[in-house]
């Protein structure tokens, strides 16, 4: 007789693992598809933020034109309508200010888009929202760091009278990526020494030349040699920064006037002193210094016509210009607020527009070279005579 043994296997534990291995695949799968969605609404966050900030800046290149038409308008010498048009510039309405270079609406956004292709562009759903623009801002500050042996001209138009300035400049990203500890000489040091500009180290605050050229409603070209502390037309200051070095202490504010400490008239113990912050932890500007105005020659009531012109010396710097008496700079550098949109993502940026003539742009120097000069003067009133005797 043939015995035969049957086994009975119910299959369980390989069914567990098929049911395991598809949990596992699947869980892998959804999170690749997870961090795969992650990273394109990332990408689309990413696109329409820079989109919206494309748009808010074609709101300031707007803002631009604007303030372009402002001035054109004012100088053409009409006052009335030059007060008609400040006015629409400093509308506090949203893009009212622009209904002299764009198409205006009430509460209505600015698309941008090229005429070209109109119907194409506007499938991108890009506005500016709002832009606003303000002639009257409470500083001057420079548009980045002001390069070394290079100057600002800044006109001094206020809306009110001005005594004095205040002086501003050093921050922490001037320090080129040192610690925020600022290198200062001591207070009071016997002599301030010039260096090279190879051993005025990074993290020194620039030596700031300040220059005030100003005039009244008469005056003669000898003028601006007057040398009385009482009017002047032209002045300059070298201001030293010294302190402690990383010392967090706000520095002691310096005063100095321009007519009264001018090197040319005093030349004893300059360049003047300025008490700066040892170290930027908290931000802000390591150094600081007030300079009282003198009277312009010819000034009366509030007729002078003022520039101050700004020069760091060895190192590159920020800086910001206030006035005293609570005054605001008039149409010297307009603020210019603008939103931009791309779809329902919202950018908002503010800038700053000089609002100069960049067709006079003002010497550095009269002569700037680094090697030898020849120079060969001639007086004589023969057509002649004007001739080149310095070969190159």
């Amino acid at each position: 007789m043939v015995m035969l043994t049957r086994r009975h296997e119910s299959g369980a534990v390989s069914l567990f693992l098929v049911i395991f291995a598809m949990l596992l695949i699947t869980i892998v799968t959804l999170s690749f598809l997870r961090i795969m969605v992650n990273d394109q609404q990332q990408a689309t966050a990413n696109d329409l933020s820079q989109s919206a900030r494309d748009s808010a800046l074609a709101g300031v290149e707007d803002a631009k034109r604007a303030l372009i038409h402002y001035r054109t308008v004012c100088n053409s010498g009409d006052v009335s309508l030059c007060a008609d048009t400040k006015n629409i510039v400093n509308s506090p309405k949203c893009n009212e200010g622009l209904q002299n270079v764009v198409p205006y609406s009430e509460n209505q956004e600015v698309p941008v888009q090229q005429s070209q292709s109109a119907a194409n562009d506007a499938l991108l759903n890009q506005a500016y929202t709002c832009v606003k623009m303000k002639l009257e801002t409470v500083d001057y500050v420079s548009a980045g760091a002001q390069k070394a042996n290079t100057s600002k001209l800044i006109p001094l138009k206020s809306t009110a009278p001005i005594t004095a300035i205040t002086i501003e400049w050093y921050v922490a990203d001037d320090l080129g990526g040192a610690p925020t500890s600022v290198n200062l000489f001591r207070k009071g040091s016997p002599s301030l020494p010039l260096f090279s500009k190879t051993d005025w180290v990074q993290s020194r605050p620039s030596l700031m030349r300040a220059q005030l050229m100003q005039y009244g409603s008469t005056f003669n070209l000898v003028d601006f040699d007057n040398s009385t502390a009482i009017n002047s037309n032209a002045n300059t200051l070298f201001l030293y920064p010294v302190g402690t070095t990383g010392s967090t202490t706000a520095p002691s504010a310096n005063s100095y006037g321009f007519a009264t400490d001018d090197t040319r008239k005093t030349p004893t113990g300059s360049p003047r002193e300025v008490h700066c912050k040892g170290a930027l932890v908290g931000g802000g500007y390591a150094c600081m210094v007030t300079i009282d105005l003198p009277q312009a020659v010819g000034q009366s009531d509030n007729n002078r016509t003022a520039f101050l012109r700004l020069t760091p010396l060895y190192n590159a710097s920020h800086f910001r210009v206030t006035l005293n008496n609570g005054a605001l700079f008039d149409g010297v550098q307009p603020s210019v607020d603008s939103t931009g949109r791309a779809n329902d993502l919202y950018r908002r940026i503010e800038s700053r527009v000089d609002l100069v003539d960049t067709n006079f742009p003002f010497p550095e120097a009269a002569v700037d070279l680094t090697g030898n000069l020849c120079k060969d003067f001639i007086v004589t009133d023969t057509a002649s005579d004007f001739a080149t005797n310095c070969q190159p």
